[in-house]
């Protein structure tokens, strides 16, 4: 049960590009029926198609360049992204659990939010959970060891399959002394 993430941008923009070179295609071809002058003159293009030699550096760069393209386009296809979800550790029953990222970030940011806090920002990588809190206090003793505390818990009641590092950083005001 890993849902990965869908290739939605590289999928909009081949079919707007698609969509694009159909669209002037198209309006030449209606121009061309109603003996209009075309957008994109057929002539001009068959003619210049035909004068340019392959060992020319404009074949050879546009060449490099959809080749590129298309292995990029190739490559987000068959890559697999980062799973959107994490799997939960197996209880007595057979089925399985998963938390998604943006909900164990929310319950970790708000486990994060003990006294003193006044925001919390927390990221949840691979194996890493990162959290930031900042807070008004000029004096911070005891507050990471306090926000670790409480995300540690949060992280044991939410039981992970797999153990995340946890790092804990503090961001406070100067002193004004």
């Amino acid at each position: 049960m890993i849902r990965r993430p869908r290739r939605g941008l590289p999928a909009v923009l081949t079919a707007v590009v698609l969509l694009g070179v159909c669209v002037v295609v198209a309006v030449s071809a209606v121009q061309l029926l109603l003996d209009e002058p075309p957008l994109v003159s057929y002539d001009a293009v068959a003619t210049r198609i035909h004068q340019t030699q392959w060992t020319d550096l404009v074949p050879a760069i546009a060449g490099g360049a959809v080749a590129l393209i298309g292995l990029l386009l190739v490559l987000s296809a068959v890559v697999p992204g980062r799973s959107r979800i994490l799997g939960l550790a197996p209880d007595d029953s057979t089925t399985d659990a998963a938390i998604s990222r943006t909900s164990l970030r929310t319950a970790l940011r708000d486990a994060a939010k003990v006294d003193g806090v006044t925001n919390a920002v927390v990221k949840v990588r691979r194996a890493r959970v990162r959290t930031v809190v900042r807070t008004d206090r000029t004096v911070t003793d005891g507050l990471a060891d306090a926000v670790r505390a409480a995300v540690e818990q949060r992280l044991d009641h939410v039981g992970l399959a797999r153990q995340h590092q946890l790092t804990v950083k503090v961001k406070a005001p100067r002193s004004e002394s």
